[in-house]
């Protein structure tokens, strides 16, 4: 952000400069009529810094003003921090005496941060939000609406008799999808520390006391997280959500887990592009069971038959029979291993 020294007034500017087109010298701090020459405002104080920066790393490095209010912080990010540099003005290391004395001065000032229960508990939980969205790579802007709809929760006394922990994930999967973060239940229960069931309850509760408008969640959103995970092709992704398209269209996922249409459409999609994956890698790239992406794959196969190309639809009838193939030897293996294990 550029500050611009103050301008002069708007009478000044129209009897001096009717046309209002006027320049400001940095050198002279004055502000001039660009069409007559004629100086409007001398001797302007300069609002902005004393230093000047040519790069943004030396623009960090010289400002000494703080960052934005980050509302996902107990205190909004307002509060001072006395730092661990052990250094004076001069850059001279202090010596133990006045080192200890800091340490004491710090201790105390981090006690002073906090001075109730209730701010205790919000620094706890907010915390707790710092360390969900780093594990699972949770953007600023969903972290932000995660501590709003937190907030919120408190002021209704809905966190009363419930974990923090559960209410914080809770709040962060509503933010997820609220912004269209494809983030399953699933994934959040596996680094916070409440159950998923809990988290569940949790999460039904703040959508009804606080009215949350949850959009509904889109399939080809996994699709992308998907494909990204597994190193597909854009070419994929697009077949993939293309896929998704159609299945919605005739109905197929209505009712359905998007993450499970989403994993069966990269399954095909990967199949139909020669970038073949295992079912068993798409079930662990999407959070689901091998059992889900096998019978989703089944209905998009099926269904969509018609939409296919003849090539695509020898293709997919080829990846069918050799299937078919294999899991009929493996049930003809099968009683060959029981009837050596009892002899």
């Amino acid at each position: 952000m550029v500050i611009r020294p103050s301008e002069p007034s708007q009478e000044d500017i129209i009897s001096k400069c009717p046309s209002g087109n006027i320049i400001y010298d940095e050198v002279r701090g004055e502000w001039i009529c660009a069409d007559t020459g004629e100086v409007i405002a001398e001797h302007v104080i300069d609002r902005g810094p004393e230093w000047r920066a040519f790069t943004a790393e030396e623009r960090e490095r010289r400002s000494r003003a703080g960052g934005a209010v980050n509302i996902a912080f107990h205190d909004s990010g307002l509060s001072t921090i006395i730092d661990w540099y052990d250094r004076d003005s001069a850059g001279r290391k202090i010596d133990l005496r006045k080192r200890l004395e800091m340490i004491r001065i710090r201790k105390w000032h981090s006690r002073m941060r906090v001075q109730s229960a209730a701010e205790r508990s919000l620094l706890q939980a907010l915390e707790e939000l710092e360390r969900l969205a780093e594990q699972l790579n949770i953007p600023r802007s969903v972290k932000e609406e995660a501590a709003i709809i937190y907030r919120r929760a408190v002021e209704r006394e809905l966190v009363r008799g419930r974990a923090i922990d559960s209410m914080i994930a809770a709040a962060l999967y509503a933010a997820c999808r609220i912004h269209g973060i494809p983030r399953t239940l699933d994934e959040i229960a596996k680094y916070s520390k409440s159950a998923r069931k809990e988290i569940a309850r949790c999460y039904r509760m703040l959508v009804r006391e606080l009215n949350l408008k949850i959009p509904v969640v889109d399939a080809a959103e996994h699709a992308q997280r998907i494909a990204s995970i597994l190193g597909l092709s854009g070419s994929t992704v697009k077949l993939a959500i293309e896929i998704i398209q159609k299945a919605r269209e005739k109905g197929i996922t209505a009712g359905r887990d998007p993450a499970g249409v989403a994993a069966a459409a990269v399954y095909i999609a990967a199949l139909l592009n020669d970038e073949r994956r295992t079912q068993k890698e798409i079930a662990m790239a999407s959070g689901v069971t091998e059992v889900t992406v096998r019978n989703r794959y089944k209905e998009l196969i099926t269904l969509l038959s018609e939409e296919l190309t003849e090539k695509e639809k020898e293709k997919a009838k080829e990846i069918i029979d050799l299937k078919g193939g294999v899991e009929e030897q493996k049930k003809e293996e099968k009683p060959e291993e029981k009837t050596q294990q009892k002899g």
